[in-house]
């Protein structure tokens, strides 16, 4: 077993004082998420409209719902990673999942009033992760929360490396390679 994080110089510095991103260049202090801004399937352009002009035909973009020639439905939501050792802090991928159409003006409705209800519903995930094997298409369950805040998706469990880390949790190190592989490469300024 590894030691608790708050014993690794990088943890601490990371979470205490932040590091420059040799790649962006900004300064990270923190775990922070990464996240995808439409489905992978999205062709339109990349401006959200606000979740109040929704429509269920054509296409639609916002920040939480996405709609391809009224056939195709879309949440955005979060896949959750516990970071191991780190006393309960998680690392989450903002990411999309399909909906029926039926599931999809359920949890609509539902999100604009702040209620969750008592049931998940199936769906598949919508993106390609980078730092992974292929993603898209994924089974999962899109669980609602309360609050207007965005589902948990739950990947199916399978030996698929998402849903795995999802299960079990991911090291510090593997954060700091998922991290690189999206564009920002903090290992270095960690350990200067």
């Amino acid at each position: 077993m590894s030691a608790p994080l708050d014993q690794d110089s990088r943890w601490v510095r990371l979470m205490k004082e932040g590091r420059r991103c040799s790649s962006c260049e900004e300064i990270h202090a923190g775990v922070f998420d990464l996240a995808c801004f439409h489905p992978e399937h999205w062709r339109g352009a990349e401006a959200c409209q606000p979740n109040s002009a929704l429509s269920l035909d054509g296409d639609f973009l916002s920040e939480d719902f996405c709609v391809i020639a009224g056939a195709d439905f879309f949440v955005r939501g979060v896949v959750e990673l516990p970071i191991i050792g780190s006393a309960g802090v998680v690392f989450s991928f903002g990411v999309w999942s399909t909906l029926s159409r039926e599931n999809f003006k359920t949890y609509v409705d539902r999100f604009d009033a702040g209620a969750a209800g008592d049931e998940d519903w199936f769906g598949w995930f919508s993106n390609r992760l980078k730092a992974y094997p292929e993603t898209l298409n994924l089974k999962c369950r899109v669980r609602p929360r309360t609050g207007r805040r965005r589902p948990r998706f739950l990947l199916e469990p399978t030996d698929h490396p998402l849903a795995l880390e999802q299960a079990s949790g991911i090291s510090f190190d593997r954060l700091l390679e998922i991290y690189a592989a999206n564009g920002h490469d903090l290992r270095a300024s960690l350990t200067n």
